[in-house]
Formats: C-alpha cells, structure tokens, sequence
C-alpha cells in the first residue's frame, strides 16, 4: 500500500468538536495544499458520512502537496458537487466571504494547519466568519458566533466595547442623553457582573434614585453603584438592570438574565431600545444597529486583531475614548484610526477624550473627588473642575476599584471638603458615599462626557442621531 492510499478499510475518527457540530447541517470546508488531495477528500467523505452537507471549499494556500486546488480537489465524491474559491491574489478572507455569501453555510469547518495559517490568521479567519453569524469549528476549537435572541419589537441600539474600563456606561448615558433629548425615547437595558438576580425596571420619574437612595441598597447588601443605576440616575430614562456572569472571547456570557430584561424592556418601551454591554460581553439580543466603544489606553492588538477586529467589523459607529496623553500618544491614536478604516472602511467613527461634568453645581465649593480614571489623568480632571465648573479640589482619589486604597485615600484625602463629588462605580456608594455621609459630606455625581477631537462624523450626537434615522429608514423600508 503506497505512502498516501486512502483504501483504508477503517474510517476516519473526527475529532470531539467537529463530530458534535453535525446534524445534517450546511458546511463549507477551508483546506490547504500542504495536505495531499486524496487525504482532504477522504476527510470530507467522511464529514458527509456524519450527516454534513459540504457546499464550497476555500482553498487557504501551499504548494506542497499540490499545484491546482480547482482540478486536484475536484477529484470525485463530495468534491464534485463542492464548489472550490481561491483568493484572488492571495485574498483568502475575499475568499472565505464569498464562499459564506453564495453557500449561507451553518458551519465553517478548518482542515488546514500551519504553516499555511499562523494562530495570528485564524483570528482574523473567526472575525471574518463571525460577523456573518456562522460557527467556526477546527480540530480542537469551536468558535460560535454569539446569541443574538431576536425579542424586541421596538427600533434598537446596542453599545459594545472592547474590554472593560474605557468609558462604555459614560458613553451610554451621553447616548441616551441625546436620544431623549431628541423625541426617540429611549429604554435602557444593563447587564453587569453586579447586577440584580431579576431583572429591575427603574424609572426616575417614578422612584427617586439619589445618594441616599444608593446608600440603603447598599446596606442591604445590594451593589449600589451597578451600571443599570448610574444609567438611571445619569440618564433619566427607563432603565432595565440585569446580570451577567464570564464572557466568551467573542463576546457571549457564560449565564445571563438579559434576555427576560429585554423582553421587560420591550413590554414598556415607547420608543427605542438601548442593549448596553458588560466590558467586553455582548447583550445576547439581536438589535438594529450596533456602536462599540474602543479604548486608546488598550493594547492596538486588542482592538484589532483577535476578536476586538470582530467588534469594530460588525460595529455601525465606533467611538474611541481616552485619546490623549499620557493614555495613548498621538502616534498610537493614528494606529488605531488608520486600523479602523483599514479593517472596516465603511464604519463611521469618532475619537474622543472624557472630561468630568458634576451633576449639580459646585461652583465655590471644595470638593474631594473620586474617580475610576488612571491616576496620570487626575491633573486633567482637577483643571477642568477648577476651570470649567469654578470648584476648589481639595483631594482626589483613582482607586474606586481598589476598597482599601479607597478607605486610606478618604482618610488621608478629605479634609476641608465640604463635598464628595463621586463617579457611580464600584465602591463610590458602598465605601466613598458611607463615609462622606457618615462625615457629613453632600454628595454629588459626576458624568464623563466624551468630547470630540475628530472622526468621521463631528460629534456623538451627530453620529448617535444619523445610526437612529437610518434604523428607522431601514425598518421603514423592510415593512
């Protein structure tokens, strides 16, 4: 029997996470020519002998074992009838895209292997296959295009971002700010590692929502500064708090009460529906259209490549914050801006820089700040406070996220202040606002508000309202 006969008697063992995929689905195959054909051929009869339907291959490259995909793949069985795409100049994603337009494949199946594909080339393989709601599946990974329960009736936005602590709630409740103002009305749907078991509905014209309101949950050992408040508080809209708990690299969470939050949403909702994402987790409900929130602060491979490259692609707006020094230089802000048009050169986008904006005013008095934001911006938010809304900074603390840090920041830190002007995050209710209490502080929230520095569209309000009239348009033209 030769080196490469394919006679075998006995068949091909598929491997535990491409054998559990099939029931007769719709598969496209990516194969290489560092395989000899006979062997890729023998695979796939054997896929389709589990119940797969094998429609197109992609053929990824290598010359190894072959120097004509089209005729050596063609070669009889399910090859006759699979249809073979080839990149055109070496254009394997054009490939793959065109082979996922024409076939509408359930699955991608990867039966190629290195050195034709590096680890760097299958993430941008899974970012390609992705965002056309398809499941990547190879040897020993599977890849599922994240949940998208279609439940809401009324017109939507979800807003998304590529890890957590780059402004996605400040972002949010500019979002909602605008949409309100603008007749849209709008409902917000949270989901957060510290949020309620059921979903919450929370009104503020119907439930007062203050420090004191904040401080009781927290004594009743709820978590008081959970995004779904701080939306609802900062926003003045309707607000749906959920949970989540892990997230997957493309974005689903591991368990979640979202969907029956959304499903609340939509039985109350007047008018648009906002899904706000948890770090890098995405709401699993489908929405019309979609904004990701990018950090310039991250690493450029996290936005990128890996599956931050899928959150910008299937994105409508992108809104980059933290766009100056010390967070990210000019150089790197042009990285990413020149990333983004490269990866996704339709998506509109927006670069910004956060700016601190007191709830109620502070003019005159002396404040002690408390804050989320990395210690090297603490200069900038002093400045803008001092300058912009007239009030003398006593102290500052960076550490909401770090309880004792927080606790020996307060200590240290307070002193003359007569207020406690406070982001609503992690321990600002909790540990900050028990003790300005306690110490017979007032207590004011403070908002981030993205200010433009340049983009594709002027401002957030101008690209929120253009993805709002094109959402409409679109279902307006679907009817």
């Amino acid at each position: 029997m030769s080196e490469h006969s394919t006679d075998a008697e006995i068949p091909l063992h598929l491997s535990d996470p491409v054998l559990e995929r099939f029931d007769t689905a719709d598969v496209v195959c990516l194969v290489d020519g560092e395989h000899y054909p006979p062997v890729t051929t023998a695979t796939l009869e054997t896929l389709e002998s589990h119940g797969a339907t094998v429609s197109g291959l992609v053929f990824l490259g290598g010359t190894e074992k072959i120097e004509d995909p089209t005729a050596e793949l063609a070669t009889g069985g399910t090859t006759d009838t699979a249809e073979i795409y080839t990149g055109e100049d070496g254009d394997v994603l054009g490939a793959i895209e065109r082979a996922l337009l024409d076939q509408e494949p359930a699955i991608v199946v990867d039966l190629s292997d290195e050195p034709v594909v590096t680890y760097g080339d299958r993430f941008e393989i899974a970012s390609t296959i992705l965002t056309h709601g398809v499941d990547y599946v190879g040897a020993d990974f599977v890849f599922e295009s994240p949940e998208a329960n279609d439940v809401l009736e009324q017109p939507s936005l979800s807003v998304i971002g590529t890890g957590k602590r780059i402004g996605k709630t400040a972002v949010g409740v500019s979002i909602a700010r605008t949409m309100d103002e603008e007749g849209y009305d709008p409902t917000m749907v949270c989901m957060g590692r510290g949020g309620p078991p059921d979903p919450v509905v929370v009104d503020t014209s119907e439930r007062t929502i203050d420090a004191d309101a904040l401080i009781d949950l927290a004594e009743r050992g709820e978590h008081a500064a959970s995004d779904y408040l701080e939306d609802a508080l900062l926003a003045g809209v309707p607000t749906v708090g959920c949970r989540r708990c892990g997230g997957g690299m493309a974005g689903n969470p591991v368990a979640s009460n979202v969907v029956a939050g959304a499903e609340q949403a939509s039985a109350l909702a007047d008018g648009f529906v906002i899904m706000e994402g948890s770090g890098a987790t995405m709401p699993p409900v489908e929405t019309d259209g979609r904004i990701v929130l990018i950090g310039a602060a991250q690493p450029l491979e996290h936005i990128l490549q890996y599956f931050g490259q899928y959150r910008v692609q299937t994105a409508d707006l992108a809104v980059v914050t933290m766009c100056e020094a010390p967070l990210a230089s000019e150089q790197k802000v042009r990285q990413i801006e020149e990333g983004i048009t490269s990866i996704a050169p339709d998506l509109e986008y927006l670069l910004t820089t956060f700016r601190p904006e007191p709830g109620e005013d502070v003019s005159g008095r002396s404040v002690f700040v408390a804050t989320t934001a990395p210690e090297s911006v603490a200069p900038t938010i002093e400045t803008t406070l001092r300058e912009e809304y007239g009030c003398d900074v006593v102290g500052i603390t960076t550490n909401l996220s770090n309880r004792p840090k927080l606790r020996a920041d307060l200590d240290d830190g307070m002193g003359s202040a007569e207020v406690l002007l406070t982001e609503i995050k992690a321990a600002s209710i909790d540990v900050a606002g028990r003790y300005a209490k306690e110490h017979g502080l007032e207590i004011v929230f403070m908002h981030n508000e993205a200010t433009p520095i340049r983009g594709s569209v002027d401002s957030l309000e101008a690209g929120v309202l253009s993805l709002c009239e094109q959402t409409l348009a679109d279902r307006r033209a679907e009817e």
